[in-house]
């Protein structure tokens, strides 16, 4: 094999296994991160995938897949990636955190191990130098998406989540990111099938089913979850005078399932629940507290029965 057909291999390993990201020394070695053209490709194929929605047409149900996986991705992102695998804000089963960082999995993020290992990292250096993905000390669109376009952001740093890292199938799953989204790619294609042959008054299809299921749903959930580190630090108001820029931003909670309340975690990020006002709705919290009825999760870390009354800024005092 010559020296091309190595590193075209090697190449194709860095691509599905993450643990063997291979990159150059002196791209590690260079200061900041900097985006890499290849690394824009998945993000272009699944944006030019949402124009076969325009061929193939919509039908209720391709349209209710699209909203349903998209809340429950979305819900596996705030409840499990971020307040369980990120801070460890309550706790459950073996079995549970799996199941969740699966279908985490499915939001096609990456693998739950290198999210939270990323967002431990962000919280230690918020708005700095150090941050992976501020907006503040970088631009908006580093924050948004263009972070993600470097090789030197592709390496999980398990000293950071050794917690986790010690459960062999959670390895398994962040190595291995790629399996989950496609086996949900084709567990839809070959769904919206089924219902073509078998159920035709639906008027859908396999394409139909990836267009709406898959793309659609994934760009939105990608773009919503995104804007927790780009927009969420630049617009909205603040609570709290956090060391950091973040700001709560009403418009995304309600896209996020309540993550929009940012300041309000960056002040408690220990804490479960990020809504502290009563008119700051916090989805995924109740969610979990739901969880905690059924006994699916356990110790449910609480806000300070202080936190509203030791808010700090004029802005905070402004609103309801």
């Amino acid at each position: 094999m010559n020296s091309k057909s190595k590193q075209t291999s090697a190449s194709a390993v860095a691509w599905l296994d993450s643990d063997n990201v291979k990159y150059d020394p002196r791209l590690m070695n260079s200061g900041r991160p900097h985006s890499e053209p290849d690394r824009w490709l998945p993000f272009i194929f699944l944006h030019l995938g949402c124009l076969l929605v325009i061929p193939c047409g919509v039908s209720a149900v391709a349209l209710w897949t699209c909203v349903v996986l998209y809340v429950l991705r979305m819900f596996a992102i705030t409840g499990f990636y971020h307040r369980y695998f990120s801070h460890r804000t309550f706790k459950t089963s073996r079995v549970m955190q799996f199941l969740f960082a699966v279908i985490g999995c499915m939001s096609v993020q990456r693998g739950p191990l290198w999210w939270a290992a990323h967002h431990r990292k962000h919280h230690a250096a918020s708005d700095t130098e150090d941050d992976i993905h501020s907006p503040v000390a970088r631009s908006f669109l580093w924050s948004h998406i263009a972070w993600i376009t470097s090789t030197k952001n592709m390496v999980t740093d398990y000293s950071r989540i050794s917690d986790f890292a010690k459960y062999p199938e959670l390895r398994w799953l962040n190595r291995f990111d790629w399996f989950v989204p496609l086996m949900l790619f084709f567990s839809l294609y070959g769904f919206g099938q089924w219902l073509h042959i078998y159920y035709p008054q639906t008027q859908t299809d396999g394409m139909q089913m990836l267009a709406w299921g898959f793309f659609v749903s994934t760009t939105i959930l990608f773009h919503a979850t995104a804007a927790i580190n780009s927009v969420a630090h630049l617009a909205g108001y603040r609570r709290y005078d956090t060391p950091d820029n973040s700001r709560n931003n009403p418009i995304l909670a309600i896209f996020t399932l309540g993550e929009g309340w940012h300041n309000n975690h960056h002040r408690y990020s220990n804490c479960t629940r990020q809504g502290i006002a009563w008119w700051e709705v916090d989805i995924t919290y109740y969610v979990l507290r739901l969880f905690q009825l059924f006994g699916l999760v356990s110790d449910i870390k609480k806000i300070p029965e202080n936190a509203l009354s030791s808010a700090s800024t004029s802005e905070s005092r402004s609103r309801p």
